[in-house]
């Protein structure tokens, strides 16, 4: 190859790598999440879905997905979390349109897969709703960062879970994306708003 095209060839390389890097880093950065530009590995897991099928890591390829803690007995987090999803979820599929909704019960002594068939669809039909032991549910959920506990009797019937209330985001590619922590208000409950979800999503995407 001549000596001089070479060089010419290695400059423009060098000069297009810059534009990409410059766009990249001049792209409106998200506001409401705390965002991972290197997103964080998801161990491998396996839950039971609302429908009675394994749900695992491959579930999670090549789709944006939404994952946050509940459980059918929650009294308030719980409903009003599933409720703003489902407000924004049209508008989440209209910047990504491989998009999904993972509650994953920290409840599973009374969530079991005919429980949550009844519960995830009155919120919205493509919703899931996972459940398995406690033994895969807290890795997970110090996996995603997403901490339980239960501290009352078990065998009283209306016993509480205290759960995150945070939203995990994760990327096609199966790894954590962001997390979305709800504003501590007095006298509100901690909800991550569909707003901010929507308004950082957005900006992840052309980001990815």
């Amino acid at each position: 190859m001549n000596k001089v095209v070479l060089p010419l060839i290695i400059a423009v390389i060098a000069a297009c790598a810059g534009v990409f890097l410059y766009q990249k880093t001049m792209l409106a950065q998200p506001e409401h999440s705390l965002y991972y530009e290197n997103p964080r590995e998801v161990k491998a897991f396996e839950f039971t879905d609302h429908n009675g099928q394994a749900f695992t890591n491959s579930q999670l390829e090549n789709h944006w997905t939404w994952v946050f803690f509940g459980y059918t007995s929650c009294p308030d987090i719980c409903p009003t979390t599933l409720q703003e999803l489902n407000f924004v979820y049209d508008d989440l599929k209209a910047v990504a349109n491989n998009t999904q909704v993972l509650m994953v019960s920290v409840d599973p002594n009374r969530d079991t897969q005919a429980r949550l068939s009844q519960y995830i669809p009155y919120f919205n039909d493509e919703f899931f709703g996972l459940t398995a032991g406690h033994d895969v549910l807290f890795p997970f959920s110090r996996n995603l960062g997403l901490m339980y506990s239960v501290h009352d009797d078990t065998t009283e019937q209306n016993y509480l879970v205290d759960h995150s209330a945070s939203v995990v985001l994760i990327n096609p590619a199966g790894k954590i994306a962001a997390i979305f922590k709800p504003d501590h208000e007095l006298g509100k409950l901690p909800i991550v708003k569909g707003d901010d979800l929507l308004a950082d999503f957005s900006k992840i995407v052309r980001l990815h």
